[in-house]
């Protein structure tokens, strides 16, 4: 796949090469992502202004936008500084008056002379019983009437660029759409009633309503298709590559499975033994296993990793546990690690912390094959980490973890399977667009011995009587998480604020039983506080929101939340997952500061009414949108210019299978559909795909 396609180069020309852009303007569009004439195309309104002529201003009800004739009856000059200008002018029923401030009368005598007739469009307005109109959009004579469109798009602006710029722009860069051939599917494109491309961009940018601005309007259906496809299309080519790489088919015996199944307490779950079948299955199979593991919290992805890591160490290769963090690293460990045991399978980890000797002797007996199973946090990317047979990775916590990563995380085993947890579930629209190049898992019932958490609303007000039911709580032997507030932006203020709540509590629940976690303690003594929270030694941990990802503490059945009302849905829900995790009977307290804003009112009500975390990340999805959900900036999710992922899941889900069966017909991009999807990845800037196809 050599170059960008000849046909594109006029789109990807720069800003200033098209007619009434000069460096200015295009300073100012760069400071809105918008670069080149091909951004300027997909930059579509986001609404209109209705321009249709009327006889006079009184047929419409003001406050409201007019486009009337009229004639220019008298001036008014300002009487005194600081007093606007006015011009009476005459429509067919009625008076009514243009206001400028801060005119140049010369100017206005000038585009306006008395007994002149004037086409006026702008906003109007009832002061004092007089209709006006303050700085008129559009003042024109009758004969240029057709300059104003009846229905006149609106375009997201910035300092700098006026709406009448940004129209000449789009009008420029329009002048320059290439005829490209199809990539969609043609029944599908019948059956639809979608446009060309070339058209579809024209009808976007010239919508005659209100109805041809909504996202369902059949134009802007088809752009967004585009975009998704596009971004399928390159998630199937990565899917493509990582199956590509030769896989090595690890068949389960069992054995060791079954003992570990002997030992627990209580019989997997369907969904957990749904999973495991699924997981074996893509393990025994040639091709290498991509699969995403998606469970809410407490479902029980430990027990599903742990058994996928026993296939491969049954098949007589390695596996490893992947960890954001040195604290769940230790704790997928201590999880992992006496269930391997008891089975005879060796467990260790590795972080940044192992040094000198004690490392060499682990990477050692790692290239010999004698650790079977490694835990470990990005440490194990190294270039000095060696395996002897590394079959299978699994990730914990996709979100820091795109695509591009989990590429280089299949290199590393020249074959391994990959297998990424998420304990975030996921809308599916959202799963469709981060992880379309994987097969999904979902853990979708919760395991026996997990009692729901009872969740209450506390106003801020009654702190005193949250810590006197924590001194009762502690007294019967129970444990408790309090959660700080995030302060604004500021991480050293939540640091104040996590110390000034710790010295309080410990004034009034005792010295020793209070412990602090925060990001600026140092590691070393972040895990001994851990720790000792762990092991019982204290009964209360004060900590921001170090602790919302994975930390497991059965005994723990109290979690305060301190200005819950600051935290995002997602986020609540997972603090809230912290307990309930013994058999005790647990409690959330959500403490928030009155009055509530709507959208916080609503967050803490559906969390007090629901703890099903798919129904929660829905709500999350339609409250906040795509981007804000899970931070776009550092989660691999891509950002699109016209397709929405909240209102067009289902559109998405038909990009996928559409990409995935032209990959399956064509799969070097090489028939006519397969050509034309080419010039849309670049169309599209789908560099990566661009680099994959050359590599098929």
């Amino acid at each position: 796949m050599s170059g960008r396609p000849e046909i594109l180069f006029p789109l990807f020309s720069s800003l200033e090469s098209l007619e009434g852009v000069g460096p200015k303007t295009a300073k100012s569009l760069g400071a809105i992502g918008i670069e080149k004439p091909r951004d300027l195309l997909f930059t579509l309104p986001h609404s209109g202004v209705d321009r249709s002529r009327r006889a006079s201003v009184r047929e419409v009800a003001a406050p409201a936008m007019v486009t009337v004739e009229a004639e220019v009856e008298r001036h008014i000059p300002n009487s005194a500084r600081g007093r606007p200008y006015r011009v009476v002018m005459r429509d067919a029923q009625s008076d009514f008056q243009l206001v400028f401030f801060h005119a140049r009368p010369e100017y206005l005598q000038k585009i306006l002379p008395t007994g002149a007739r004037r086409l006026i469009s702008g906003r109007v307005e009832i002061f004092d019983g007089v209709a006006q109109i303050v700085h008129p959009d559009h003042i024109l004579e009758p004969e240029q009437g057709d300059e104003i469109p009846a229905f006149e798009p609106v375009y997201p602006l910035t300092a700098g660029v006026s709406l009448r710029l940004m129209t000449r722009a789009v009008a420029a860069a329009t002048q320059r759409l290439p005829q490209l051939e199809e990539w969609i599917d043609p029944a599908q494109k019948v059956r639809e009633g979608w446009p060309d491309w070339d058209a579809a961009v024209r009808q976007a940018h010239h919508p005659a309503g209100p109805r041809d601005l909504a996202s369902t309007a059949p134009a802007r259906l088809r752009l967004a298709y585009d975009e998704f496809f596009a971004h399928q299309l390159t998630l199937a080519l990565a899917r493509r590559a990582v199956r590509r790489g030769k896989g090595v088919a690890s068949r389960a015996t069992q054995k060791l499975q079954r003992r570990v199944l002997a030992a627990l307490p209580y019989t997997p779950t369907g969904a957990q033994q749904r999973t495991i079948a699924e997981i074996a299955a893509d393990m025994a199979a040639p091709e290498r296993m991509n699969r995403l593991l998606q469970g809410d919290v407490g479902s029980g992805k430990t027990l599903v990793a742990l058994m996928a890591l026993l296939v491969a160490v049954e098949a007589g290769g390695q596996g490893v546990m992947m960890a954001p963090t040195e604290i769940l690293a230790r704790q997928h460990l201590a999880n992992l690690r006496p269930p391997a045991e008891a089975a005879g399978v060796v467990v260790e980890i590795l972080t940044g912390r192992d040094k000198g000797r004690e490392r060499r002797a682990k990477l050692e007996a790692l290239a010999a094959g004698d650790i079977q199973i490694l835990v470990g946090t990005h440490a194990v990317f190294q270039k000095d980490v060696v395996f002897k047979d590394l079959r299978l990775a699994v990730v914990d916590e996709q979100h820091r973890f795109g695509v591009r990563q989990r590429l280089e995380l299949g290199a590393k085993g020249q074959a391994a399977d990959v297998l990424v947890m998420t304990a975030t579930p996921i809308p599916r629209s959202l799963s469709l667009a981060q992880y379309g190049d994987m097969d999904v898992s979902v853990l979708d019932e919760k395991p026996p011995g997990r009692t729901p958490v009872q969740t209450a609303l506390v106003p801020t007000a009654r702190i005193d009587q949250v810590i006197e039911r924590l001194r009762g709580a502690i007294a019967e032997g129970r444990q408790a998480y309090w959660v700080c507030p995030l302060v604004e932006e500021s991480e050293v203020l939540d640091y104040t604020a996590a110390e000034e709540r710790f010295k309080r509590l410990r004034a009034a629940l005792g010295e020793d039983l209070v412990g602090l976690v925060h990001g600026q303690i140092a590691p070393a003594e972040k895990d001994a506080a851990m720790a000792a929270f762990q092991r019982g030694e204290t009964k209360v941990l004060v900590a921001t929101t170090v602790i919302e990802v994975g930390v497991d503490v059965p005994n723990a059945s109290i979690m305060v939340i301190e200005r819950a009302e600051s935290f995002g849905l997602a986020q609540l829900h997972q603090l809230r997952g912290r307990v309930g995790r013994g058999a005790a009977s647990s409690t959330c307290l959500l403490m928030y500061q009155p009055p509530l804003s709507e959208s916080a009112d609503r967050r803490l009500h559906i969390l007090r009414e629901t703890e099903d975390g798919f129904r929660i990340a829905e709500e999350d999805l339609a409250m906040r949108g795509a981007g804000d959900l899970i931070g776009t900036a550092q989660s691999g999710l891509p950002r699109f210019r016209i397709g929405d992922l909240e209102h067009q899941a289902a559109l998405m889900a038909v990009a996928q299978s559409d990409a995935r069966k032209l990959m399956h017909d064509d799969p070097g991009l090489t028939g006519p559909r397969g050509k034309a999807a080419r010039v849309l990845l670049w169309l599209m800037e789908q560099d990566q795909a661009i680099g994959l196809i050359s590599v098929g």
